[in-house]
Protein backbone atom coordinates (compact mmCIF):
# COMPACT_ATOMS: atom_id res chain seq x y z
CA UNK A 1 0.00 0.00 0.00
CA UNK A 2 2.92 2.30 0.71
CA UNK A 3 4.27 1.71 -2.77
CA UNK A 4 0.91 2.52 -4.32
CA UNK A 5 0.57 5.71 -2.29
CA UNK A 6 3.94 6.72 -3.70
CA UNK A 7 2.65 5.95 -7.21
CA UNK A 8 -0.40 8.07 -6.46
CA UNK A 9 1.74 11.04 -5.41
CA UNK A 10 3.81 10.78 -8.60
CA UNK A 11 0.63 10.59 -10.69
CA UNK A 12 -0.90 13.58 -8.93
CA UNK A 13 2.25 15.65 -9.46
CA UNK A 14 2.22 14.68 -13.13
CA UNK A 15 -1.42 15.73 -13.59
CA UNK A 16 -0.88 18.98 -11.67
CA UNK A 17 2.11 19.81 -13.90
CA UNK A 18 0.12 19.21 -17.08
CA UNK A 19 -2.84 21.17 -15.71
CA UNK A 20 -0.60 24.13 -14.85
CA UNK A 21 1.48 24.00 -18.04
CA UNK A 22 -1.33 24.81 -20.49
CA UNK A 23 -5.00 24.18 -21.19
CA UNK A 24 -4.01 22.01 -24.17
CA UNK A 25 -1.81 19.67 -22.11
CA UNK A 26 -4.59 19.36 -19.53
CA UNK A 27 -7.13 18.48 -22.22
CA UNK A 28 -4.77 16.04 -23.96
CA UNK A 29 -3.62 14.34 -20.77
CA UNK A 30 -6.89 12.53 -20.08
CA UNK A 31 -7.21 10.60 -23.38
CA UNK A 32 -3.44 10.11 -23.66
CA UNK A 33 -2.96 8.69 -20.17
CA UNK A 34 -5.98 6.38 -20.34
CA UNK A 35 -5.03 5.08 -23.78
CA UNK A 36 -1.43 4.54 -22.71
CA UNK A 37 -2.35 2.70 -19.54
CA UNK A 38 -4.88 0.53 -21.35
CA UNK A 39 -2.11 -0.72 -23.65
CA UNK A 40 0.69 -0.76 -21.09
CA UNK A 41 -1.66 -2.36 -18.56
CA UNK A 42 -2.11 -5.37 -20.84
CA UNK A 43 1.63 -6.11 -20.99
CA UNK A 44 2.15 -5.43 -17.28
CA UNK A 45 -0.75 -7.70 -16.31
CA UNK A 46 0.44 -10.57 -18.53
CA UNK A 47 3.87 -10.49 -16.92
CA UNK A 48 2.41 -9.80 -13.47
CA UNK A 49 0.85 -13.26 -13.32
CA UNK A 50 4.36 -14.38 -12.37
CA UNK A 51 3.63 -13.05 -8.87
CA UNK A 52 1.00 -15.72 -8.24
CA UNK A 53 3.32 -18.43 -9.54
CA UNK A 54 6.14 -17.28 -7.25
CA UNK A 55 3.78 -16.97 -4.26
CA UNK A 56 2.43 -20.50 -4.66
CA UNK A 57 5.90 -21.96 -5.27
CA UNK A 58 7.23 -20.22 -2.15
CA UNK A 59 4.33 -21.49 -0.05
CA UNK A 60 4.69 -25.01 -1.43
CA UNK A 61 8.42 -25.70 -1.15
CA UNK A 62 10.39 -22.58 -0.34
CA UNK A 63 12.89 -20.29 -1.97
CA UNK A 64 14.47 -22.55 -4.60
CA UNK A 65 11.19 -23.13 -6.41
CA UNK A 66 10.21 -19.47 -6.00
CA UNK A 67 13.51 -18.36 -7.58
CA UNK A 68 12.96 -20.72 -10.51
CA UNK A 69 9.45 -19.38 -11.12
CA UNK A 70 10.78 -15.83 -10.85
CA UNK A 71 13.46 -16.59 -13.45
CA UNK A 72 10.84 -17.86 -15.89
CA UNK A 73 8.83 -14.71 -15.24
CA UNK A 74 11.85 -12.49 -15.93
CA UNK A 75 12.49 -14.13 -19.30
CA UNK A 76 8.81 -13.73 -20.20
CA UNK A 77 8.97 -10.13 -18.99
CA UNK A 78 11.90 -9.28 -21.27
CA UNK A 79 10.07 -10.73 -24.28
CA UNK A 80 6.90 -8.73 -23.63
CA UNK A 81 8.87 -5.55 -22.84
CA UNK A 82 10.58 -5.78 -26.25
CA UNK A 83 7.21 -6.36 -27.95
CA UNK A 84 5.83 -3.21 -26.33
CA UNK A 85 8.82 -1.18 -27.52
CA UNK A 86 8.09 -2.28 -31.08
CA UNK A 87 4.56 -0.87 -30.72
CA UNK A 88 5.82 2.70 -30.09
CA UNK A 89 5.15 4.03 -33.65
CA UNK A 90 1.70 2.41 -33.70
CA UNK A 91 0.80 3.93 -30.33
CA UNK A 92 1.83 7.37 -31.57
CA UNK A 93 -0.53 6.96 -34.53
CA UNK A 94 -3.64 6.17 -32.43
CA UNK A 95 -4.69 9.80 -31.73
CA UNK A 96 -4.93 10.43 -35.49
CA UNK A 97 -8.02 8.21 -35.49
CA UNK A 98 -9.98 10.73 -33.42
CA UNK A 99 -11.67 13.96 -34.53
CA UNK A 100 -10.20 16.05 -31.72
CA UNK A 101 -8.27 19.24 -32.63
CA UNK A 102 -4.90 18.69 -34.26
CA UNK A 103 -3.07 20.54 -31.49
CA UNK A 104 -4.39 18.06 -28.94
CA UNK A 105 -3.75 14.91 -30.98
CA UNK A 106 -0.15 15.98 -31.56
CA UNK A 107 0.38 16.25 -27.81
CA UNK A 108 -1.29 12.88 -27.27
CA UNK A 109 0.98 11.30 -29.91
CA UNK A 110 4.06 12.63 -28.15
CA UNK A 111 2.99 11.11 -24.86
CA UNK A 112 1.90 7.79 -26.35
CA UNK A 113 5.17 7.30 -28.26
CA UNK A 114 7.25 7.62 -25.11
CA UNK A 115 4.71 5.68 -23.05
CA UNK A 116 5.83 2.58 -24.97
CA UNK A 117 9.29 3.15 -23.48
CA UNK A 118 8.25 3.69 -19.88
CA UNK A 119 5.68 0.91 -20.35
CA UNK A 120 8.41 -1.50 -21.41
CA UNK A 121 10.38 -0.59 -18.30
CA UNK A 122 7.24 -1.07 -16.18
CA UNK A 123 6.71 -4.48 -17.77
CA UNK A 124 10.25 -5.58 -16.91
CA UNK A 125 9.89 -4.12 -13.40
CA UNK A 126 6.73 -6.16 -12.90
CA UNK A 127 8.68 -9.34 -13.61
CA UNK A 128 11.32 -8.32 -11.06
CA UNK A 129 8.87 -7.14 -8.40
CA UNK A 130 6.88 -10.37 -8.75
CA UNK A 131 9.77 -12.17 -7.07
CA UNK A 132 9.99 -9.78 -4.11
CA UNK A 133 6.22 -9.58 -3.63
CA UNK A 134 5.77 -13.32 -4.10
CA UNK A 135 8.11 -14.17 -1.22
CA UNK A 136 6.80 -11.35 0.97
CA UNK A 137 9.80 -8.96 0.80
CA UNK A 138 7.57 -5.96 0.25
CA UNK A 139 9.92 -3.54 1.99
CA UNK A 140 12.19 -3.79 -1.06
CA UNK A 141 9.33 -2.92 -3.41
CA UNK A 142 8.42 -0.04 -1.07
CA UNK A 143 11.95 1.38 -1.06
CA UNK A 144 12.31 0.93 -4.82
CA UNK A 145 8.94 2.56 -5.40
CA UNK A 146 9.66 5.55 -3.18
CA UNK A 147 13.08 6.18 -4.75
CA UNK A 148 11.66 5.83 -8.26
CA UNK A 149 8.77 8.13 -7.48
CA UNK A 150 11.09 10.76 -6.02
CA UNK A 151 13.18 10.64 -9.19
CA UNK A 152 10.03 10.72 -11.32
CA UNK A 153 8.60 13.74 -9.52
CA UNK A 154 11.79 15.80 -9.89
CA UNK A 155 12.27 14.71 -13.51
CA UNK A 156 8.64 15.43 -14.42
CA UNK A 157 8.67 18.93 -12.93
CA UNK A 158 12.03 19.64 -14.53
CA UNK A 159 11.19 18.30 -17.99
CA UNK A 160 7.67 19.75 -18.20
CA UNK A 161 8.59 23.28 -17.11
CA UNK A 162 12.31 23.35 -17.91
CA UNK A 163 13.53 23.49 -14.32
CA UNK A 164 16.71 22.20 -12.62
CA UNK A 165 18.74 22.73 -15.79
CA UNK A 166 16.53 20.38 -17.81
CA UNK A 167 14.90 21.27 -21.15
CA UNK A 168 11.26 22.40 -21.26
CA UNK A 169 9.41 19.62 -23.07
CA UNK A 170 5.80 20.02 -21.90
CA UNK A 171 3.72 16.92 -22.66
CA UNK A 172 6.74 14.92 -23.82
CA UNK A 173 8.50 15.82 -20.58
CA UNK A 174 5.71 14.19 -18.58
CA UNK A 175 6.31 10.84 -20.27
CA UNK A 176 10.09 11.14 -20.00
CA UNK A 177 9.81 12.00 -16.31
CA UNK A 178 7.82 8.81 -15.78
CA UNK A 179 10.47 6.89 -17.72
CA UNK A 180 13.23 8.29 -15.49
CA UNK A 181 11.40 7.22 -12.34
CA UNK A 182 10.66 3.78 -13.75
CA UNK A 183 14.29 3.17 -14.69
CA UNK A 184 15.37 4.18 -11.18
CA UNK A 185 13.12 1.42 -9.84
CA UNK A 186 14.70 -1.03 -12.31
CA UNK A 187 18.18 -0.25 -11.00
CA UNK A 188 17.16 -0.99 -7.41
CA UNK A 189 15.38 -4.24 -8.29
CA UNK A 190 18.34 -5.47 -10.32
CA UNK A 191 20.68 -4.67 -7.46
CA UNK A 192 18.60 -6.47 -4.83
CA UNK A 193 17.70 -9.57 -6.85
CA UNK A 194 19.58 -12.59 -5.39
CA UNK A 195 22.31 -14.36 -7.33
CA UNK A 196 20.40 -17.64 -7.49
CA UNK A 197 17.59 -15.96 -9.44
CA UNK A 198 20.08 -14.52 -11.94
CA UNK A 199 21.74 -17.95 -12.13
CA UNK A 200 18.41 -19.50 -13.05
CA UNK A 201 17.86 -16.80 -15.66
CA UNK A 202 21.26 -17.46 -17.23
CA UNK A 203 20.58 -21.20 -17.21
CA UNK A 204 17.24 -20.70 -18.95
CA UNK A 205 18.83 -18.51 -21.63
CA UNK A 206 21.95 -20.64 -22.15
CA UNK A 207 20.11 -23.96 -22.36
CA UNK A 208 16.81 -22.64 -23.70
CA UNK A 209 15.46 -24.48 -20.72
CA UNK A 210 11.88 -23.15 -20.64
CA UNK A 211 9.75 -26.08 -21.70
CA UNK A 212 6.53 -25.36 -23.53
CA UNK A 213 4.58 -27.12 -20.81
CA UNK A 214 6.08 -24.79 -18.18
CA UNK A 215 5.48 -21.47 -19.87
CA UNK A 216 2.41 -21.98 -22.08
CA UNK A 217 -0.16 -22.22 -19.21
CA UNK A 218 1.42 -19.18 -17.55
CA UNK A 219 1.21 -17.11 -20.73
CA UNK A 220 -2.38 -18.24 -21.44
CA UNK A 221 -3.51 -17.25 -17.96
CA UNK A 222 -1.43 -14.08 -18.12
CA UNK A 223 -2.96 -13.07 -21.44
CA UNK A 224 -6.45 -13.59 -20.02
CA UNK A 225 -5.44 -11.36 -17.12
CA UNK A 226 -3.91 -8.80 -19.50
CA UNK A 227 -7.02 -8.69 -21.69
CA UNK A 228 -9.11 -8.24 -18.56
CA UNK A 229 -6.95 -5.27 -17.54
CA UNK A 230 -7.06 -3.89 -21.08
CA UNK A 231 -10.83 -4.01 -21.47
CA UNK A 232 -11.18 -2.51 -18.01
CA UNK A 233 -8.93 0.42 -18.87
CA UNK A 234 -10.54 0.92 -22.26
CA UNK A 235 -13.90 0.80 -20.50
CA UNK A 236 -12.78 3.67 -18.30
CA UNK A 237 -11.65 5.56 -21.41
CA UNK A 238 -15.02 4.85 -23.06
CA UNK A 239 -16.73 6.28 -19.98
CA UNK A 240 -14.82 9.54 -20.51
CA UNK A 241 -15.80 9.67 -24.18
CA UNK A 242 -19.45 8.98 -23.33
CA UNK A 243 -19.44 11.72 -20.69
CA UNK A 244 -18.44 14.14 -23.46
CA UNK A 245 -21.98 13.67 -24.76
CA UNK A 246 -23.29 15.53 -21.72
CA UNK A 247 -21.53 18.66 -22.95
CA UNK A 248 -18.34 20.65 -22.40
CA UNK A 249 -19.22 21.54 -18.80
CA UNK A 250 -19.69 17.92 -17.78
CA UNK A 251 -16.51 16.88 -19.60
CA UNK A 252 -14.44 19.55 -17.86
CA UNK A 253 -15.92 18.67 -14.45
CA UNK A 254 -15.28 14.98 -15.06
CA UNK A 255 -11.66 15.52 -16.12
CA UNK A 256 -10.97 17.25 -12.82
CA UNK A 257 -12.67 14.48 -10.83
CA UNK A 258 -10.77 11.70 -12.57
CA UNK A 259 -7.60 12.59 -10.72
CA UNK A 260 -9.45 12.85 -7.41
CA UNK A 261 -10.93 9.40 -8.02
CA UNK A 262 -7.38 8.02 -8.12
CA UNK A 263 -6.97 9.05 -4.48
CA UNK A 264 -9.80 6.72 -3.56
CA UNK A 265 -8.66 3.65 -5.50
CA UNK A 266 -4.93 3.50 -6.27
CA UNK A 267 -3.70 2.83 -2.69
CA UNK A 268 -6.20 -0.04 -2.56
CA UNK A 269 -4.28 -1.77 -5.35
CA UNK A 270 -1.36 -2.33 -2.99
CA UNK A 271 -3.61 -4.01 -0.46
CA UNK A 272 -4.99 -6.21 -3.24
CA UNK A 273 -1.47 -7.29 -4.19
CA UNK A 274 -0.68 -8.12 -0.57
CA UNK A 275 -3.91 -10.10 -0.25
CA UNK A 276 -3.14 -11.99 -3.46
CA UNK A 277 0.36 -12.91 -2.29
CA UNK A 278 -0.80 -14.14 1.12
CA UNK A 279 -3.56 -16.17 -0.50
CA UNK A 280 -1.07 -17.58 -3.01
CA UNK A 281 1.26 -18.64 -0.19
CA UNK A 282 -1.66 -20.32 1.59
CA UNK A 283 -2.79 -22.11 -1.57
CA UNK A 284 0.75 -23.35 -2.16
CA UNK A 285 0.62 -24.89 1.32
CA UNK A 286 -2.83 -26.34 0.66
CA UNK A 287 -4.37 -24.14 3.39
CA UNK A 288 -7.58 -23.16 1.60
CA UNK A 289 -9.28 -22.27 4.88
CA UNK A 290 -6.92 -19.31 5.38
CA UNK A 291 -8.15 -17.54 2.24
CA UNK A 292 -11.45 -16.19 3.70
CA UNK A 293 -9.64 -14.86 6.79
CA UNK A 294 -6.98 -13.11 4.70
CA UNK A 295 -9.73 -11.67 2.53
CA UNK A 296 -11.77 -10.34 5.44
CA UNK A 297 -8.79 -8.64 7.08
CA UNK A 298 -7.86 -6.99 3.77
CA UNK A 299 -11.41 -5.75 3.27
CA UNK A 300 -11.47 -4.30 6.77
CA UNK A 301 -8.41 -2.16 6.05
CA UNK A 302 -9.72 -1.18 2.62
CA UNK A 303 -13.12 -0.09 3.91
CA UNK A 304 -11.47 2.06 6.58
CA UNK A 305 -9.47 3.81 3.86
CA UNK A 306 -12.58 4.23 1.67
CA UNK A 307 -14.41 5.82 4.61
CA UNK A 308 -11.55 8.29 5.12
CA UNK A 309 -11.39 9.35 1.45
CA UNK A 310 -15.20 9.51 1.26
CA UNK A 311 -15.20 12.00 4.13
CA UNK A 312 -12.75 14.23 2.22
CA UNK A 313 -14.66 13.95 -1.06
CA UNK A 314 -17.98 14.84 0.58
CA UNK A 315 -16.94 17.42 3.19
CA UNK A 316 -13.95 19.14 1.54
CA UNK A 317 -14.36 18.61 -2.23
CA UNK A 318 -12.88 21.97 -3.23
CA UNK A 319 -9.67 21.26 -1.31
CA UNK A 320 -9.21 18.12 -3.39
CA UNK A 321 -10.36 19.53 -6.73
CA UNK A 322 -8.74 22.98 -6.87
CA UNK A 323 -5.11 21.78 -7.38
CA UNK A 324 -6.15 19.86 -10.50
CA UNK A 325 -7.56 22.75 -12.49
CA UNK A 326 -10.87 23.60 -10.82
CA UNK A 327 -9.82 26.82 -9.13
CA UNK A 328 -9.97 28.93 -12.29
CA UNK A 329 -13.00 27.26 -13.87
CA UNK A 330 -16.41 28.95 -14.31
CA UNK A 331 -19.07 28.49 -11.61
CA UNK A 332 -21.13 25.99 -13.61
CA UNK A 333 -18.11 23.67 -13.95
CA UNK A 334 -17.31 24.06 -10.26
CA UNK A 335 -20.86 23.12 -9.24
CA UNK A 336 -20.87 20.05 -11.45
CA UNK A 337 -17.42 18.96 -10.27
CA UNK A 338 -18.29 19.35 -6.58
CA UNK A 339 -21.55 17.43 -7.01
CA UNK A 340 -19.66 14.62 -8.73
CA UNK A 341 -16.95 14.53 -6.06
CA UNK A 342 -19.62 13.79 -3.44
CA UNK A 343 -20.56 10.49 -5.13
CA UNK A 344 -17.04 9.27 -6.00
CA UNK A 345 -17.05 7.18 -2.83
CA UNK A 346 -19.54 4.80 -4.46
CA UNK A 347 -16.92 3.85 -7.03
CA UNK A 348 -14.18 3.49 -4.40
CA UNK A 349 -16.40 1.17 -2.39
CA UNK A 350 -17.31 -0.96 -5.40
CA UNK A 351 -13.69 -1.00 -6.57
CA UNK A 352 -12.50 -2.34 -3.21
CA UNK A 353 -14.61 -5.46 -3.73
CA UNK A 354 -13.98 -5.95 -7.45
CA UNK A 355 -10.23 -5.31 -7.26
CA UNK A 356 -9.71 -7.51 -4.20
CA UNK A 357 -11.82 -10.26 -5.67
CA UNK A 358 -9.80 -10.12 -8.88
CA UNK A 359 -6.51 -10.26 -6.98
CA UNK A 360 -7.56 -13.36 -5.05
CA UNK A 361 -8.93 -15.13 -8.13
CA UNK A 362 -5.61 -14.42 -9.81
CA UNK A 363 -3.92 -16.27 -6.95
CA UNK A 364 -6.16 -19.25 -7.75
CA UNK A 365 -5.27 -18.98 -11.45
CA UNK A 366 -8.92 -18.40 -12.42
CA UNK A 367 -8.12 -15.67 -14.94
CA UNK A 368 -10.60 -16.74 -17.65
CA UNK A 369 -13.46 -16.17 -15.22
CA UNK A 370 -12.09 -12.69 -14.55
CA UNK A 371 -12.14 -11.92 -18.26
CA UNK A 372 -15.65 -13.28 -18.85
CA UNK A 373 -17.21 -11.33 -15.98
CA UNK A 374 -15.40 -8.07 -16.78
CA UNK A 375 -16.31 -8.26 -20.46
CA UNK A 376 -19.99 -9.00 -19.93
CA UNK A 377 -20.58 -6.63 -17.02
CA UNK A 378 -18.63 -3.71 -18.46
CA UNK A 379 -18.93 -3.93 -22.25
CA UNK A 380 -22.26 -5.74 -22.65
CA UNK A 381 -24.12 -4.06 -19.78
CA UNK A 382 -22.46 -1.04 -18.14
CA UNK A 383 -21.03 0.94 -21.08
CA UNK A 384 -24.13 0.55 -23.33
CA UNK A 385 -26.42 1.46 -20.41
CA UNK A 386 -24.54 4.64 -19.58
CA UNK A 387 -24.36 5.55 -23.28
CA UNK A 388 -28.12 5.21 -23.70
CA UNK A 389 -28.66 7.25 -20.54
CA UNK A 390 -26.52 10.14 -21.78
CA UNK A 391 -28.37 10.30 -25.12
CA UNK A 392 -31.37 11.73 -23.32
CA UNK A 393 -29.38 14.28 -21.32
CA UNK A 394 -27.20 16.07 -23.87
CA UNK A 395 -25.90 19.29 -22.34
CA UNK A 396 -27.09 18.35 -18.84
CA UNK A 397 -23.99 18.58 -16.65
CA UNK A 398 -26.10 17.83 -13.58
CA UNK A 399 -26.49 14.26 -14.84
CA UNK A 400 -22.78 13.51 -14.40
CA UNK A 401 -23.08 12.23 -10.78
CA UNK A 402 -25.84 9.84 -11.88
CA UNK A 403 -23.51 8.33 -14.48
CA UNK A 404 -20.87 7.73 -11.82
CA UNK A 405 -23.35 6.02 -9.49
CA UNK A 406 -24.64 3.77 -12.28
CA UNK A 407 -21.11 2.83 -13.30
CA UNK A 408 -20.26 2.11 -9.66
CA UNK A 409 -23.29 -0.18 -9.39
CA UNK A 410 -22.04 -2.36 -12.24
CA UNK A 411 -18.55 -2.41 -10.69
CA UNK A 412 -20.13 -3.61 -7.45
CA UNK A 413 -21.87 -6.37 -9.41
CA UNK A 414 -18.49 -7.49 -10.73
CA UNK A 415 -17.18 -7.64 -7.17
CA UNK A 416 -20.12 -9.76 -6.02
CA UNK A 417 -19.54 -12.29 -8.81
CA UNK A 418 -15.83 -12.44 -8.01
CA UNK A 419 -16.52 -13.13 -4.33
CA UNK A 420 -19.03 -15.84 -5.23
CA UNK A 421 -16.37 -17.54 -7.37
CA UNK A 422 -13.83 -17.33 -4.54
CA UNK A 423 -16.34 -19.03 -2.24
CA UNK A 424 -16.83 -21.84 -4.77
CA UNK A 425 -13.07 -22.25 -5.26
CA UNK A 426 -12.42 -22.48 -1.51
CA UNK A 427 -15.30 -24.86 -0.96
CA UNK A 428 -14.15 -27.24 -3.71
CA UNK A 429 -10.42 -26.68 -3.08
CA UNK A 430 -9.76 -25.55 -6.64
CA UNK A 431 -6.30 -24.41 -7.69
CA UNK A 432 -5.68 -23.80 -11.39
CA UNK A 433 -1.95 -23.00 -11.06
CA UNK A 434 0.14 -26.11 -11.73
CA UNK A 435 3.87 -25.58 -11.23
CA UNK A 436 6.82 -27.75 -12.21
CA UNK A 437 9.71 -28.30 -9.81
CA UNK A 438 12.99 -26.46 -10.25
CA UNK A 439 15.26 -28.24 -12.68
CA UNK A 440 18.36 -29.91 -11.27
Amino acid sequence: MGSMIGNLIMMLVDRICLARYSSDTLAASGPAVYTAMAIVGFFVAVVGFSRSCVAQAYGRSGHADAAWQAAIGIVVGVVFAVLLLLFAPLMAWIPALSDRPLALTRLESQFLYWSAYFGAAMTFNMALSSYFNGIGKTRITLVAGLVGQAVGIVATIGLVFGRFGLPELGMRGSALGTLAGTLAITVIYVGYLPRDVWSDVRRLIATRGIRHGDVAPRIRKGIALGVTAGIGNFGNAAFIWIIAGLGAIALAANNVNLTVSYIGVIPLLGLGIGCSVLCGNALGQGEFGQVPRILLVTLGIELAYVAFTAFLQIVTPSVLLDPFGLADKPDEIRRSAVATSKVLWTYSLAFAFSMTGQAVLEAFGLTRFLFAVRFVMMWVLSIPTIYLMTLGHVGDAGYLPVCWVVGSSFEAGIGMLYFWRIWVAVRHRQNEIVLTQVEA
